[in-house]
């Protein structure tokens, strides 16, 4: 059970990364630097965003976290739950006004389900 709670920080660690960088990603600052021809500037520009930089951290904090369900499960075990994340992805974008299709909702609904066979055996 704790190895699990491990992964499922891990996964919440992505899963918020995910929402920092399209943050960082959807600011009028780099919407802008990304509207001129590509240059050093627009690089800069990104990776000097602060929702990015905490997109980054996160993402990095969350490897840290998997380190700890690596030493203690084989990967076939663990990797799958990483699919949780698609679930906690979608909700938390339907909560925050994106479009979650019907199919998607099913696509998502499949991955999950393919997590909880994985995890049982």
């Amino acid at each position: 059970m704790q190895t699990l709670m491990i992964a499922i920080t891990s996964i919440v660690f992505s899963v918020a990364a995910q929402f920092a960088l399209k943050a960082g990603m959807s600011s009028m600052a780099v919407k802008e630097a990304l509207s001129h021809s590509f240059a050093l500037r627009t690089i800069l520009v990104i990776l000097t965003n602060k929702f990015v930089i905490l997109g980054f951290t996160l993402y990095g904090l969350g490897a840290m976290v998997w380190l700890g369900v690596l030493s203690r499960w084989d990967v076939s075990k663990a990797y799958p739950l990483v699919g949780l994340g698609f679930g906690l992805t979608a909700l938390i974008g339907l909560l925050l006004g994106e479009q979650v299709t019907v199919s998607r909702a099913i696509g998502v609904a499949l991955i999950c389900s393919g997590v909880f066979l994985v995890g049982r055996s």
